[in-house]
């Protein structure tokens, strides 16, 4: 006769009925974790719509996805010819780094466009020297851009202005010697107001 394979399955009674609620109690913990990770599941999925993520400051619905930044026209009357696409590609590249929204070429959840409406050159500061000497010491390049956001997921955040950054540099030196360093540099003062403007509610 085959013994078998439990001795308790052997036993009559309470031990059997002690065994079914042994059995109904592994289930039960062995089902837990599963339980539990439905549960989590359902609680995101539910509250997707209305939480938004933070990523360096920015605050974005998790219902957006994508960024679009048109090419953005050089139509102030003086004209740095590397200006256009210095802008357009540090605004791309600080969404890229701090937003997990993918940049698509047109019709974004984000959408820029806009054009740079003013470059000048202009003295900042007069020498302290007397005589025919006497002048500017420094001069300020100036950088004027009017963007246009459109937020499609939360139109009330969209809007169309203006936002204007500066340098100073030395008046001894030709603007064209230091616009490769001073460019650069205004373009990353007005993407943050750009890109802040965006995903801070300001």
């Amino acid at each position: 006769m085959n013994k078998p394979e439990n001795n308790l399955c052997a036993r009559p009674g309470r031990f059997t009925f002690g065994l079914s609620m042994r059995k109904n109690i592994l289930r039960a913990q062995a089902a837990f974790p599963a339980v539990m990770l439905f549960v989590m599941v359902a609680a995101v999925a539910t509250t997707a719509c209305r939480v938004s993520y933070s990523l360096s400051g920015a605050s974005i619905s998790p219902l957006a996805k994508t960024v679009s930044i048109a090419y953005i026209p050089n139509n102030a009357s003086m004209v740095a010819p590397i200006l256009s696409p210095t802008l357009r590609d540090a605004l791309q590249d600080r969404f890229m780094g701090q937003t997990r929204l993918s940049v698509v070429r047109e019709g974004g959840d984000f959408a820029f466009e806009g054009e740079i409406t003013g470059y000048t050159a202009q003295p900042s500061a007069m020498s302290s020297s007397s005589g025919m000497d006497a002048g500017a010491s420094l001069y300020k390049l100036t950088i004027t851009v009017h963007m246009r956001f459109t937020n499609s997921i939360e139109p009330k955040l969209s809007y169309d202005k203006s936002f204007s950054k500066c340098a100073e540099y030395d008046a001894n030196k030709l603007l064209q010697s230091v616009e490769p360093t001073l460019i650069p540099e205004i373009v990353d003062q007005l993407v943050d107001d750009i890109f802040n403007a965006a995903t801070s509610n300001w």
